[in-house]
């Protein structure tokens, strides 16, 4: 399986329409496509309106009963923690898949939905397109949608977060429309039953969120990152926060900027915000806070980062320094209890040799005192009668 990179990108809808919907957009960049070998491959979680959400393709392909294509792109948008939601749960969305052209982005293959939001429910729990394009485009070499290996799918969800008193409008809409939906769709779009779904794989998870969770610092490292984009070097929009960065870095090793010249802008972003992401967390975290957790999470980061061919021998030894900082720790932990140890021990023995001193002294006391009663006693035999001055016989 090739490895996966995320980037999410989030915005609002404007004032009006802010109550309602929220916006965003995750790009799936994967690695090794034609070495996938399941028949369904998962995106990572991600988040957006507060929902977590998953892409599903099928890479092999699925068979279009309704056209003479057999060997189709499939992909599709669905909800990750399903499993876990209470019993009646829905949402509703509006959403569109681009796959990228990463030679020409105008000729990107960009499939939206129509009509009314789709509800996402327990018994339909991921709506998609089953012939999104053929395997013989995708893999066309000229055409660009596959470029050393590389596959670039891009979704971008619109979800209703307020389904109450604004809200029901849409609920209300949807109810009413229900029998129109099938006429509304094409033949293409076509929804997955709970049936032909799964639990979300365990992937790393790569959504916007700091090095490691559950430590001081992880809060601070949360509020710097604000999902603000800024234009890096017209190579594309990177995480304000990690402009900076990026900037000194690049300043330094120009190897960085021109390995991606001839590089799709799309590819370009992505490639630096995983740099970015990863100079940030060596930026952020601090020795104390390098946990299993935290050398996970640096570890994926730097795969990241190498699946974009960088000439990163700069900052390689870095990293790894930063990934022994777990074997720092544990044997810092040990140290600090031996320490205690010893501490505990020594304690004790202040404690027994001032008792020991006190029993001493108490000796010499009760050695005084037997010596003065001793002196003039006579020792007799205790088990002697006492007599009343007759002979015995």
């Amino acid at each position: 399986m090739g490895f996966i990179w995320n980037c999410c990108h989030f915005r609002m809808k404007n004032k009006k329409e802010e109550e309602d919907v929220v916006s965003g957009t995750f790009t799936w960049v994967i690695d090794n496509f034609s070495k996938l070998k399941t028949d369904k491959h998962y995106s990572d979680v991600f988040t957006i309106g507060g929902f977590k959400w998953r892409i599903l393709i099928r890479p092999k392909g699925s068979h279009d009963p309704e056209s003479d294509v057999v060997d189709q792109l499939s992909t599709y948008l669905g909800v990750a923690d399903a499993s876990t939601l209470t019993p009646g749960w829905a949402r509703y969305t509006h959403f569109s898949f681009t796959l990228v052209n990463q030679l020409d982005s105008s000729k990107s293959k960009i499939k939206q939905t129509q009509g009314i939001a789709k509800e996402f429910k327990e018994e339909r729990r991921e709506w998609g397109y089953k012939s999104f394009m053929p395997l013989c485009e995708l893999y066309d070499c000229s055409a660009g949608y596959l470029v050393n290996d590389i596959c670039i799918i891009e979704a971008k969800v619109e979800v209703f977060v307020n389904i109450g008193e604004q809200g029901s409008n849409v609920y209300a809409t949807l109810e009413s429309t229900k029998k129109e939906r099938k006429g509304q769709e094409s033949s293409n779009m076509t929804s997955v039953q709970a049936a032909d779904s799964s639990p979300a794989p365990k992937t790393p998870s790569f959504e916007r969120k700091p090095p490691f969770l559950g430590t001081p610092s992880s809060e601070k490292v949360c509020n710097e990152l604000t999902g603000e984009l800024m234009e890096f070097m017209g190579l594309g929009k990177i995480e304000k926060a990690f402009v900076p960065m990026l900037e000194e870095v690049c300043s330094l090793h120009p190897s960085l900027i021109e390995c991606l010249h001839k590089r799709n802008r799309k590819v370009s972003e992505c490639a630096f915000t995983a740099l970015g992401e990863l100079l940030h967390f060596l930026k952020t975290t601090r020795v104390k806070d390098m946990t299993e957790d935290a050398c996970v999470r640096l570890q994926s980061l730097w795969e990241d980062v190498e699946m974009f061919r960088f000439d990163l021998a700069w900052l390689e030894p870095h990293v790894h320094s930063a990934l022994d900082k777990k074997k720092f720790l544990e044997r810092a932990r040990r140290v600090k209890r031996l320490r205690e140890d010893v501490d505990i021990l020594d304690s004790e023995k202040k404690r027994r040799s001032t008792a020991l001193a006190v029993t001493e002294a108490d000796l010499e006391v009760a050695k005084r005192d037997l010596a003065k009663e001793e002196e003039g006693f006579v020792e007799t035999d205790m088990d002697r009668e006492l007599g009343y001055g007759m002979p015995s016989p």
